[in-house]
């Protein structure tokens, strides 16, 4: 998946506004749901990555 941090986030952001609405079927939600962990390990990857790199320059 090529994304940046901000487009993953935004997505992640409105795949749990449609859930909280209640504009999902139980099908969508599980595409969904599997959708939303990778772009959560993708946010997180990029987090680490950025804090390492913050680390290594102030260090």
């Amino acid at each position: 998946m090529n994304i940046n941090y901000e487009a993953a986030l935004k997505q992640l952001e409105e795949t749990v506004e449609k859930m909280e609405r209640g504009e999902m079927t139980l099908d969508a939600m599980g595409k969904e749901i599997k959708n939303a962990q990778q772009l959560i390990r993708l946010c997180k990857d990029k987090l680490t990555k950025t804090e390492e790199e913050i680390n290594a320059i102030i260090s």
